[in-house]
């Protein structure tokens, strides 16, 4: 099948079961998911893959992912960037994105299971990383974008880097919510960084080259829900025609002829954020002619000007990134809107038409 358009109630479970059961053949025994069988896994993509598991409610392979995360996590509440058979890899640096993703994955296992008992028991390392993020924060809101090997913060940032702590922070909020506790410092933190990623593009990139080539610096300020309204239609109109091929997907990089599959199942859920349905449904619909259909999984990009599949990889990420779409477009399960929709109780998702930037500013005026 290499088109599949998706509505709401729709969700096309046998079609992707197959995918499903592809990041459960790749996960291992102590509950990591590597990118594929003999390869590294990473703290990001390792919660991305066990979202697509809590999609298709294979809830104790989900909860075991997220264990494994609890049980490896450092005293100061990160981990490394890489791991290869449940060995880190690469100590070099901890990304702080890869260390707040955990409370995203968590929030949306907990809206789908309402499993409460593991809410309480991931908290503790939920806490742990959203605090040491927070701690790295910049004084002008954004987020470091790394920890060095003595504990000292990489005194830069990145527009897709802090728009996954963005979210993250907001999830740890709904978490804390839920659960009763204090969130005072993580709220600073978050309406800080929002501000950051709506209004000021220069707090971003200030010591290496600008990162603007990559598609996601286009599109995931609007993912998180940094901008919103008519200023991430605006955005999505500016830089469409650049990023996307049609009957294709989304490219990785403005200036390489290659479309990835993670990237436009990310774009599908920025566009459905930013009310662009229509565009989301298209996008979504092209990506199925890079699925294997003897196991389901899906090839990682398509170098369109080689017309080869490249790299020659099947990533659990990607997977996870094409159910997490799949349940967005059809609203399938309880967390379909957790990339649509602000996830605690002090914002009105519904009625979300500015950037958080402009919301501060009215509220002060």
């Amino acid at each position: 099948m290499d088109g599949l358009l998706l509505s709401k109630g729709l969700f096309p479970e046998q079609f992707l079961r197959k995918t499903v059961d592809y990041i459960l053949s790749q996960q291992l025994e102590d509950g990591l998911i590597p990118w594929f069988e003999g390869h590294k896994a990473d703290p990001w993509d390792h919660s991305e893959a066990a979202m697509g598991l809590s999609i298709a409610g294979e809830y104790e392979a989900a909860e075991k992912a997220y264990q494994w995360l609890a049980d490896n996590q450092l005293d100061d509440g990160s981990w490394y960037a890489n791991y290869l058979d449940g060995k880190e890899v690469y100590k070099e640096k901890r990304e702080t994105n890869f260390i707040a993703y955990i409370a995203t994955g968590v929030w949306h296992h907990y809206r789908i299971s309402q499993n409460r008992d593991f809410l309480l028991r991931m908290y503790p390392a939920v806490k742990k990383a959203i605090d040491l993020v927070v701690s790295l924060q910049a004084p002008t809101g954004e987020i470091y974008w790394a920890i060095e090997p003595d504990g000292s913060a990489f005194k830069d940032a990145l527009v897709t880097g802090c728009s996954s702590v963005y979210k993250s922070i907001e999830c740890a909020i709904a978490i804390a919510e839920e659960l009763g506790e204090d969130y005072s410092s993580y709220l600073q933190a978050y309406e800080k960084l929002g501000a950051a990623l709506a209004d000021h593009p220069e707090y971003f990139d200030r010591t290496w080259e600008s990162k603007e080539r990559f598609s996601m610096d286009w599109f995931y300020p609007i993912l998180a829900g940094a901008i919103t309204g008519e200023a991430a239609k605006k955005r999505i109109a500016e830089r469409w025609d650049t990023f996307v091929r049609d009957n294709m997907g989304c490219l990785c990089v403005s200036d390489e002829p290659w479309v990835t599959i993670a990237e436009s199942c990310e774009l599908t859920m920025a566009l459905l954020a930013a009310d662009e349905h229509a565009k989301a449904v298209q996008v979504y619909s092209w990506l199925h002619q890079w699925r294997d259909n003897n196991d389901g999984a899906y090839w990682t990009g398509y170098q369109y000007k080689e017309k080869i599949i490249w790299p020659e990889e099947k990533t659990t990420w990607t997977a996870g990134a094409i159910l997490l779409a799949a349940d967005a477009l059809t609203q399938h399960t309880a967390a379909w809107d957790i990339f649509q929709c602000c996830q605690f109780q002090r914002y009105d998702c519904k009625s979300n038409e500015k950037s958080l930037g402009e919301k501060q500013a009215a509220r002060k005026a």
